[in-house]
């Protein structure tokens, strides 16, 4: 158990904390959530004891052990493995003493430590290090290289991989899907699930925390507070509590009325029920959670293309790499207007380089390729930032792409991505990693893009900021190609998915969910061809093919009433929310000689919420059915 009572902590004249109290049991996992800059790498300092209080007491089990990743790259000729192996330093240490008893031929101590190396599980540790290898990306000839092998991200991976084979008690991870790809996430989700010690992570990963926590640990103002489940549970229950402050309901009803009437409009728009009906649960959490936004530092939306060329990018037979490699082939692709694709695959698939090669920096080594003249792309990489002037400041940057508008309309654009006051004018070189994310993006929706090609926009981005990204891009009028291993984000913006496996670019019809079960499963899809047609006759195929229409029309005629009657109720009940949500925004209902009514329109409200959410499942599963016809 880990106790702080009365914590105090400053960092130079900040206070971080003030008489912070929290409690943490054995073997739970909790989110560490907090905005940027409200201490929750400082807390985790506190922890490991680089840090210590300035007032109040921390109880810590003595000998305890704590594990981290280091953030400092590694280096050197050592093998991969090997410095991975050297997370289990009590491991290490028993295979030093093997060592110095053999060389003194001491039976008594080489029984006593071989002893204690089969109770640690030592014998299986260059398996176990392997594993985690492998579950993060590295393949099986890499993990002999030296580490001066690998680029800075994989470093990092070497440093997670190390952390992990620590037997710790207490596991402390800071951020650590930045440097993976999904694949990569799901993976450590699952081996996360299931470590058996104590767990504090702080991650801006919505679908993570949701999938590996227990509880919530919220730093804010100066304190910390502990709520019961997972991520979504916590904002929940504060939207709940934000609820209460009357100044906040007409806002936030804005908030919330403005996700219906986007789900609405894709609901009626939407031609894949697998896709929409994973798409329309994103949506409808998203519009439960959106009152815990609304205080959110970041408004901005994209701005109306000037053209929507349709289809906007052509490949035909396209082969894609770099020398005498071939990353990609055979690729065929069409990006027309309002797509909103997700691309799938394990990292160093190829994702990447077909987004340079849409994004026009990678040329084809082959096949026919056509681009609108009314193209215009905004493209965020995972190098943007390096891009941006490092001696200038963000207004500096505006004035360059646009040189015509004026001060103030800039300050007012950029105070929606966080810049305010005299932000605008401080220098890149002093911003954080979020805070130049964020000013790549600015550049970006100023432009007025129709193609937007994001890979992993959302490294460095807070909840916060993640979560107006998500409703900007959720409005965007033109085509969209989006890489990233959030799956929040792209559960609630992406229409269809491409999975690029084995050299291929191919369609995933499928969701997200089904896609991390074939990931863990190590079990992905594969094109299936059906030669067989090819030996029955031209005139018995056209028999067969006007039996199956028949048999299909017969089967989807009652799917079809019935979606139709479905759709007439929603209609109506969707009617009588609204009225309710209308009457549930009346300030004065919330006064306590209202209290009566208040209960009966919450009692209506939820009912009709019941009624809606089951007639949308039986209207989805129903489509499914449909669409399979």
């Amino acid at each position: 158990m880990i106790l702080g009572d009365g914590i105090e902590l400053r960092r130079g004249e900040k206070i971080l904390f003030t008489n912070a109290n929290f409690m943490f049991h054995a073997r739970h996992k909790i989110g560490v959530t907090g905005s940027n800059g409200s201490g929750k790498s400082s807390f985790f300092g506190l922890l490991k004891g680089e840090l210590f209080q300035d007032a109040g007491a921390l109880d810590m089990q003595p000998g305890l052990v704590v594990s981290h990743v280091a953030q400092e790259l590694p280096g050197g000729s050592r093998k991969a493995i090997d410095y991975v192996i050297d997370g289990d330093v009590e491991l290490r240490e028993i295979q030093s003493a093997l060592d110095v008893a053999e060389q003194e031929q001491d039976a008594a101590k080489l029984g006593e430590y071989h002893e204690r190396l089969a109770t640690i599980d030592g014998y299986s540790a260059h398996a176990r290090a392997a594993q985690l290898l492998d579950g993060l990306g590295f393949a099986k000839d890499e993990i002999e290289h030296p580490i001066d092998y690998f680029s800075g991200g994989w470093r990092m991976r070497l440093n997670l991989a190390r952390a992990l084979m620590c037997r710790s008690d207490l596991l402390l991870l800071d951020e650590p899907t930045n440097h993976l790809d999904l694949d990569a996430v799901i993976w450590l989700e699952s081996w996360l699930k299931h470590f058996s010690g104590t767990l504090l992570l702080i991650s801006h990963d919505r679908s993570f925390l949701d999938n590996v926590v227990q509880s919530i640990c919220h730093i804010d103002r100066n304190g910390l507070k502990l709520y019961r489940g997972n991520y979504s549970d916590f904002e929940i229950q504060r939207a709940s509590q934000m609820a209460q402050q009357k100044a906040l309901i007409a806002k936030q009803q804005r908030e919330v009325d403005r996700m219906k009437a986007f789900i609405e409009r894709f609901r009626a728009k939407a031609t894949k029920a697998r896709q929409a009906q994973s798409r329309i649960k994103q949506l409808r959490k998203l519009e439960t959670l959106s009152p815990a936004h609304v205080e959110t530092p970041f408004q901005f939306e994209f701005r109306e293309p000037l053209s929507r060329p349709d289809p906007a990018i052509t490949a035909q037979s396209v082969t894609l790499g770099y020398g005498d490699t071939v990353v990609l082939s055979e690729v065929n692709f069409e990006l027309r207007e309002g797509a909103r694709i997700g691309l799938l695959g394990k990292n160093g698939a190829g994702k990447s380089t077909f987004i340079r090669f849409l994004a026009g920096q990678l040329q084809a080594q082959g096949g026919e390729v056509s681009k609108s003249k009314d193209l215009k792309i905004g493209y965020f990489e995972q190098n943007s930032l390096d891009h941006l002037r490092s001696d200038e400041s963000p207004m500096q940057h505006m004035v360059r792409l646009d040189p015509f508008t004026k001060e103030q309309e800039f300050r007012n654009y950029l105070g929606g991505f966080g810049f305010f006051g005299d932000d605008v004018f401080r220098h890149v070189e002093l911003f954080s990693g979020g805070e130049r994310s964020r000013l790549a993006l600015a550049m970006i929706i100023w432009q007025k893009p129709n193609v937007l090609l994001l890979d992993e926009p959302t490294n460095h981005l807070d909840m916060q900021m993640r979560y107006a990204l998500t409703r900007a891009l959720q409005t965007f009028e033109g085509a969209m190609v989006l890489v990233s291993h959030d799956r929040s984000l792209l559960g609630a913006v992406c229409d269809e998915f491409r999975l690029i496996h084995d050299g291929a670019l191919q369609f995933f019809d499928h969701d997200l969910d089904e896609y991390s079960t074939f990931i863990l499963s190590k079990s992905l899809t594969k094109k299936i061809t059906n030669s067989e047609t090819d030996e029955i006759s031209r005139k018995e195929r056209r028999r067969v093919e006007a039996e199956e229409r028949n048999r299909s029309s017969a089967q989807r005629r009652p799917i079809e009433q019935r979606l139709k009657r479905i759709e007439t109720k929603l209609e109506r009940l969707n009617v009588d929310k609204i009225e309710l949500e209308k009457t549930l925004a009346e300030p004065q209902l919330y006064e306590e000689s209202e209290k009566d009514n208040l209960s009966e329109a919450l009692w209506k409200s939820a009912t009709v919420q019941k009624e809606l959410d089951a007639l949308e499942d039986e209207w989805m599963t129903l489509s499914s059915e449909l669409e399979s016809l």
